[in-house]
Formats: structure tokens, sequence, C-alpha cells
């Protein structure tokens, strides 16, 4: 059955967009850490999508994505009032969340959405929330406002210095670890971003969390596309996380695969805005 979409924001026009989802089954039982497939056409690819917030007693969820490809492009062009065909969930394995005192969650691009939920689980949970996160200038900020709205602390990072501290996200992790008492360090975002903050974690010995939604493609664990090797094994990320230890995580070899379709998945983008009106 088609899920309607109830209201959508353009967080950063052409860029990145924010839908709530009428789907009462779904927000009946996602957790932080999950995840839903979409799809908008019978013809067209599965794409997976973290939970960025959920709404049970009215049946909602939020989803935030990146316009990267040809399939998101197609969700960009839906509007409220329109439905997307098929939307499966939830999905993957839910954040493992515990009382451990203090969590520093660590955002970055559209992975603010999706660290925003689990930093609401560990704010429930009665931890002490630190959300750092960081773009390359102020427009490209997500959900400041949200996490100030529940986070006991809220740092701020651009790559320019034009809003928050000037600098890299994992500058203000490390002071916050030197100064002791972190319990926990969730990192959701760029490939990248998720390796340095778990290096700059390792020294400290602090458990650090991070998502590979990346690399997911049908997110049922049938297509194999999303093996990753944690401690020396293969993983799914799609049914063994998306969630795994960050000091255990192969990075060198994630990225290798992230880029082993770029070049037809840039040609498929281009064909489809060749189609468009105006090109567009």
């Amino acid at each position: 059955m088609p899920t309607p979409i109830l209201r959508k924001e353009r967080l950063i026009p052409g860029k990145t967009s924010k839908l709530v989802l009428k789907a009462p089954e779904i927000a009946a039982k996602a957790r932080p850490g999950h995840f839903v497939m979409l799809r908008m056409s019978p013809e067209g690819e599965r794409i997976p999508l973290t939970i960025a917030d959920t709404d049970p007693s009215r049946g909602e969820i939020t989803i935030v994505y990146l316009v990267l490809g040809k399939s998101t492009a197609l969700l960009e062009a839906l509007e409220a009032g329109d439905s997307i065909l098929d939307v499966c969930g939830p999905l993957g394995r839910p954040t493992k969340i515990e009382k451990v005192g203090t969590v520093v969650c660590v955002g970055g691009g559209t992975g603010i959405a999706a660290m925003h939920h689990i930093a609401k689980g560990h704010a429930r949970a009665g931890n002490h929330v630190v959300a750092v996160i960081g773009a390359r200038e102020k427009s490209l900020l997500l959900f400041e406002k949200e996490l100030m709205s529940f986070v006991n602390e809220l740092v701020v990072c651009t790559d320019d210095g034009s809003y928050g501290r000037k600098g890299l996200v994992t500058e203000p992790l490390k002071e916050r670890l030197e100064a002791g008492g972190v319990g926990e360090v969730v990192a959701v975002g760029p490939v990248p971003m998720m390796a340095a903050v778990a290096e700059v974690t390792r020294p400290f010995g602090v458990a650090t969390t991070v998502s590979l939604n990346p690399i997911m493609v049908d997110g049922i664990g049938m297509c194999g596309a999303c093996r990753v090797s944690v401690g020396g094994k293969t993983k799914f990320a799609c049914v063994d996380g998306p969630e795994f230890d960050g000091h255990q995580v192969d990075f060198p070899e994630l990225r290798r695969r992230l880029a082993a379709f770029r070049e037809q998945e840039a040609e498929s983008y281009d064909r489809y805005r060749k189609e468009q009106p105006h090109g567009n």
C-alpha cells in the first residue's frame, strides 16, 4: 500500500529534504538506529534511509535524504499529498542504548538527522548527551534546533568558520575525551568522518559506535552488496547492523566498496536529468 507524504520541508534547497510520512505500523515499532527501504516506482531500485524521528501517537515517521542520484531525485520530485509506492520497515538492528553517563553523539551532513534519533534515545535513557555536529558551512547544517530541544550540550562546527567553531568535529570531540568521563561515542555521517572519529577515540579506549547505512542496497541481506569486514569477520550492514564497533570496522575496504559503482550511478543520474524539462 502506498505511503502518504504528510509534510515536506526543503532543508537545503535542491540538496536535502525532510519528509514526514504516515506509517503507523512502522512508527509503533521503530527504534533509534532503524531504517526503512523506499521504492518510488515498480521499476525503481530500493533505497535505504535511516529514520530520523518517530511520533507513534500520530503514526508518523520522519526521513531526511540527500539528492545524490536518480532514485533520490525521483523522491525529491514528490510533494506533500503525494505517496511513495513502497516503504518497508523498520529494518536493521536498533541502537543498543544503555545508561552509561555521558554520551557524545557526532553527526555530519545528512547523518545528523539519523544521529538525532539516536541522541534522543540516549537522552530518554537518562544519559548526559553531548551533540557535536558539523558541516562545510552554516547553510548546510541540519537539525540544530531539534537537537537543542533535548541535548545537554551542543557544539557546532563549520569548515569555513561561518558558524560555531571553525574546524572539524573531531577537534571538540578530542577535547571532551581529554576532559574524561565519556562513556560512549556515537558517530553518524560520511564514511571519512566516522573513520576519523574512531581513530580519535581509539587511544582513549571509549566505546565507539558507527552507522554503515551508506553501503546498503536491498536492506534485507539478499544482495550481499553491503558486506563489510568487522573485527576480521564478514558482516552484512543491513541485517547485522547497520551499527558496528567503529574500532573494528575496516574503513579502507569500506571506502573501496562504496566507490565500486560510482561511474554507473553518475551515468544514471545524468541520463535522468537530461530527460527532465529544461534539463533539471
